[in-house]
């Protein structure tokens, strides 16, 4: 699934190409994604100016005058940049066609992304309203990691990949962050120290930046809005890395299943 890092990317990549582009049409070949789409979803943007591209954990938000659409891309989504008159390919669900000639198309081949439009607050919309602080913000750092985690009984690695706790921090990034601090994946969370914290919430800025910046990480799916895959996998410490030296001590990289996702480290580096 596309992490914070490749939405980030992808909605660096859109922006300047959506924000002050009016849409001249919606075109909806799939309504069935994860949620169907609305059936007024193509009159309700029409005609409209791009105010601006933001994002909130791993959703975007397109921001018109009369409201809001709220996207996710799912397991496999993908936004491209393309001519509006490109052939459309199979699991190319929508696109979001604009006055300059391109269109953002959507390529969802399992359709677990999800297009919705809302005329509130999107900050007040269900999906959005309960999410924890973003990662990059300097509301997260050491001293709220610390105090969230006192009374925590569940893994660490558990605990930062919970969208209440922090958004965005997915098993990719979970798994780095946590070398990076040289804390074990399976420790309790209220057994991190406030040093620990510190460390912690540093270390998934740093990885989430790092991500950011080359890119965001491709292993499978992904692709940016030009079509270009990720390269921080090779920046990757540990992350499907089992049986590999580690990078930093040369002792074998470990894979245990938890929370039924593979988790990796290095029982050297991390304690």
């Amino acid at each position: 699934m596309p992490e914070l890092p490749e939405v980030e990317t992808t909605r660096r990549g859109i922006a300047p190409a959506l924000v002050r582009s009016r849409i001249v049409d919606m075109i909806i070949r799939e309504r069935r994604l994860r949620w169907p789409i609305a059936d007024e979803f193509e009159t309700a943007v029409r005609d409209q100016v791009i105010r601006s591209v933001e994002r909130r954990a791993k959703y975007l938000l397109i921001r018109l005058p009369t409201g809001t659409i709220i996207l996710h891309l799912g397991m496999s989504g993908s936004l491209r940049l393309v001519g509006r008159d490109t052939p459309a390919k199979r699991h190319d669900h929508w696109d979001l066609v604009l006055d300059s000639g391109q269109a953002l198309r959507f390529h969802d081949p399992r359709r677990f992304g999800s297009l919705l439009w809302t005329e509130d607050d999107p900050a007040q919309h269900p999906l959005l309203k309960k999410l924890a602080p973003e990662p990059l913000d300097k509301d997260f750092n050491g001293t709220y990691l610390f105090k969230s985690t006192r009374k925590r009984t569940v893994a660490i690695k558990q605990f930062i990949m919970n969208s209440h706790a922090v958004v965005g921090v997915g098993n990719i990034y979970a798994s780095e962050a946590l070398f990076r601090a040289k804390i074990a994946p399976r420790r309790a969370a209220r057994r991190i120290t406030q040093a620990e914290a510190v460390k912690l919430a540093n270390a998934i800025k740093a990885v989430l930046k790092s991500a950011i910046k080359i890119g965001g990480t491709t292993l499978r799916d992904y692709v940016n809005a030009d079509g270009e895959a990720g390269y921080f996998r090779q920046k990757l410490f540990v992350y499907e890395r089992a049986k590999q030296a580690c990078r930093v001590c040369k002792s074998p990289v470990k894979q245990f299943t938890q929370g039924q996702r593979s988790t990796y480290w290095c029982s050297t580096c991390q304690s």
